[in-house]
């Protein structure tokens, strides 16, 4: 009798619905040192402004925040996703910045079932063949803002044109993706190393080339010390100077000054977007950190948004995984971007903006939105993602 009560009890444990959690755990791994570290900071500080905003909860739930610093290091970044997901049982994780560190931190995410939102990296990788049921890209794919730039230069008629950009998957992604819409001579095609910030042999490229226009992908402090080299050098009066939004955004404009403006830049978000949530979200950030947010910031206030409404509408039931996913994927939050919701493989579809770096009726220089490149926008991957819905 002792042992049919045992094995009805176990059964019955077996069969009870999920439970909702006490709390929500969040991994938030970024580049919080290094060239890149302004990017990490900006997600790690507009997520925390979420938090502010959700009263430090999410979904109704008290929530912790274990913060690491991947040093840009996939090897840095594994390791800690590895003792995030195995020792602090974290239920979700965000923040990392670059692609190469996204890849090595996805196998053990995805291995102990926890879901990736990211708050910037978007690999092709994951947007294809590899794609994830836990994985979600808060961000674009990697291709995106290089495309909207690429149709921009080809809309513009620009014949001949030299492209840069760091050696690792982002970059290649990025070169992929400007070539996608852009059909003009390519006169240069150079990849650098990651975090490089001396540019001198490149540049004597590029000028022997003779293009005109120039695209870069660099991030962080490598476009601050390119846009520098490269208006010093006078080269910007001969080639019109383009990039996506992460070359030519706040954290950049400030380091770098006159120098940027005119720069062309695309995003899927911008601070003069007219949407309530944006407002609220521009308005707070510089209140709290004195400085306008950066697309990434915006990336990481929306990767906490998200986390809290899927909280809400799984009814805080993590235990549940098919439930938290199909609220993950919903998508019902209020966006700083506007309009927003998941493709098939869990990335984005969105709108993608031309900005130019101007000065603003205060006297500050920054960027204004010009134009929409795309509507409603999807990747080129998407198609080889073979994941049930």
């Amino acid at each position: 009798m002792r042992f049919a009560s045992l094995v009805c009890a176990l059964l019955a444990a077996a069969g009870s619905p999920a439970q909702a959690a006490d709390t929500v755990k969040v991994g938030l791994i970024s580049t919080l040192s290094g060239p890149g570290a302004a990017l990490g900071i900006d997600i790690r500080d507009a997520f925390n402004l979420a938090l502010k905003h959700t009263g430090g909860k999410l979904g109704g739930l008290p929530a912790e925040v274990i913060v690491a610093d991947d040093q840009a290091s996939p090897d840095v970044g594994r390791q800690a996703a590895d003792r995030m997901v195995k020792r602090d049982k974290v239920d979700f994780m965000t923040g990392i910045v670059f692609s190469n560190v996204m890849l090595a931190v996805g196998a053990p995410t995805f291995a102990a079932k926890t879901f990736y939102l990211s708050a910037n990296a978007g690999p092709s990788q994951y947007a294809g063949e590899q794609c994830n049921p836990y994985f979600f890209s808060v961000s674009y794919q990697n291709d995106n803002q290089h495309e909207a730039v690429g149709k921009t230069v080809q809309d513009k008629g620009f014949k001949k044109v030299a492209l840069l950009a760091p050696n690792y998957p982002a970059g290649k992604d990025a070169l992929t993706g400007f070539k996608r819409f852009y059909k003009g001579e390519v006169v240069q095609e150079i990849y650098t190393k990651l975090g490089q910030l001396d540019y001198a042999a490149e540049l004597a490229q590029v000028r022997a080339a003779k293009p005109d226009a120039m695209y870069i992908f660099l991030p962080g402090g490598m476009g601050i010390n390119f846009v520098k080299q490269y208006v010093a050098a006078g080269m910007s009066k001969d080639a019109t100077l383009f990039g996506p939004g992460f070359s030519a955004d706040e954290d950049v404009i400030g380091a770098v000054g006159e120098p940027m403006l005119g720069m062309f830049n695309t995003s899927q978000w911008a601070h003069d977007l007219d949407n309530a949530a944006n407002k609220r979200f521009v308005a707070d950030f510089q209140k709290a950190y004195g400085r306008l947010p950066t697309l990434y910031a915006s990336q990481g206030y929306d990767a906490a948004m998200l986390m809290d409404a899927a909280v809400r509408d799984a009814k805080g039931k993590l235990d549940d995984k098919e439930a938290v996913r199909r609220a993950l994927k919903a998508a019902r939050f209020d966006s700083v971007r506007g309009a927003f919701k998941f493709n098939a493989n869990q990335y984005p579809i969105q709108d993608y903006y031309l900005r130019v770096v101007t000065k603003d009726a205060q006297g500050r220089i920054t960027n204004r939105t010009l134009s929409t490149v795309f509507k409603a926008h999807t990747d080129a991957y998407a198609g080889a993602c073979k994941m049930a819905s």
